[in-house]
């Protein structure tokens, strides 16, 4: 019986998932999901080469490249190719292979290439663009929402400040990420703008790199803080104008932090 495995003596070694057999997880289901991990493994694998610019523009590959390189199935092989095109990074070429694509070509606002690009060393440039696309749209969005939100919305963006403000104090940044992305992607619903409903991923990622990639302070300052209480108080009282200024501190404070950085 195959088992299709990553190896850790192949390629980077972070990834040493492999397919799970009947003998280990009877049924298709099993399998399937071990599947899909496995895929999702190279995947993150290739990906993250390729944004960093170790498989540089013009580089190739192939599915039999990737079968060696990774000890897996061509259905596996085939799968990660497929995203990789999905996502642009690469174009298939008859009698070629997989040629890897400009960054100009990119997907850049999928969640999957941002988490790559902000795992690589162009970190900090990446940020920095994605901070001023935030610059440009939350306090809009936080302005809209002011208009629009219902008051379920009200309430839990008041839960969700309430809370923010407890674990920051407190140095729990896990838990204050998980609060933080809720109350961006609330606000970007609220705005009743599918455009910058479309955007939650991209602040995610934004927000959960950030902290992961140890450039948040141990403890968010103060003044961040209170310009989401403002934020959520202003929505509350439907006031449009003061959201926006209160969304633009913090996008501000964001865009000062990294001034700082090189």
């Amino acid at each position: 019986m195959r088992v299709d495995k990553l190896d850790p003596a192949r390629g980077t070694g972070q990834y040493p998932h492999r397919c799970v057999t009947s003998a280990d997880r009877p049924g298709e289901k099993g399998c399937r999901v071990a599947g899909e991990v496995l895929h999702s493994s190279v995947l993150d694998v290739l990906g993250a080469e390729i944004t960093a610019g170790d498989l540089a523009e013009g580089a190739v590959l192939t599915l039999e490249q990737i079968q060696q390189r990774f000890g897996v199935s061509r259905t596996v092989a085939r799968e990660t190719m497929r995203m990789l095109e999905h996502l642009n990074l690469v174009t298939s070429r008859r009698r070629v292979g997989l040629v890897v694509r400009p960054s100009a070509d990119w997907v850049v606002f999928d969640p999957q290439v941002i988490r790559w690009r902000l795992a690589g060393p162009g970190r900090i440039g990446q940020l920095r663009s994605l901070t001023e696309l935030r610059a440009a749209v939350e306090p809009v969005a936080a302005a809209a929402a002011a208009r629009h939100a219902d008051a379920a919305e009200v309430d839990r963006l008041m839960v969700l400040v309430t809370r923010m403000r407890m674990l920051g104090e407190a140095g729990h940044l896990e838990e204050f990420l998980a609060c933080d992305i809720q109350f961006h992607a609330l606000l970007l619903r609220a705005s009743r703008n599918e455009m910058f409903s479309a955007l939650t991923g991209v602040v995610a990622e934004v927000l959960a790199g950030r902290t992961h990639h140890g450039l948040m302070p141990s403890r968010p300052c103060a003044e961040a803080l209170d310009a989401h209480d403002a934020v959520a108080l202003a929505v509350r009282a439907c006031d449009p104008e003061a959201a926006e200024r209160a969304m633009t501190v913090i996008t501000a404070e964001i865009r000062a932090a990294l001034s700082e950085l090189r």
